[in-house]
């Protein structure tokens, strides 16, 4: 599947997500509204930190496996303050910052 493999954190270096979508626009409200998945509401992990085009659901079961450091490093290569990077309630308003912009 074609789609987006993302993670969302708690804070900055905090708890982090790694999920899949083929919607961030329709996914990520779902998070904030507690109906993402069980984890993000427990853990409060809710910004986007980072995303990535892919074919998504290998790239996702790849980013499980990896070192907790190594996607810490990930995130800080395109965002290092871990600013968010979902604009908007969901639906065509919404807005996906380019990682690179995400400290304007």
């Amino acid at each position: 599947m074609t789609g987006y493999a993302y993670m969302t954190a708690s804070q900055k270096r905090g708890t982090i997500y790694i999920g899949v979508t083929n919607d961030l626009g329709r996914r990520m409200p779902e998070h904030r509204s507690g109906q993402g998945s069980r984890f993000t509401s427990r853990y409060g992990v809710q910004r986007l930190v980072w995303y990535e085009e892919h074919f998504a659901i290998q790239r996702e079961k790849s980013l499980k496996r990896w070192p907790r450091q190594w996607k810490i490093e990930l995130i800080e290569k395109t965002n290092p303050e871990w600013f968010e990077l979902f604009r908007g309630r969901g639906g065509r308003r919404s807005v996906l910052l380019r990682r690179s912009t995400a400290a304007r």
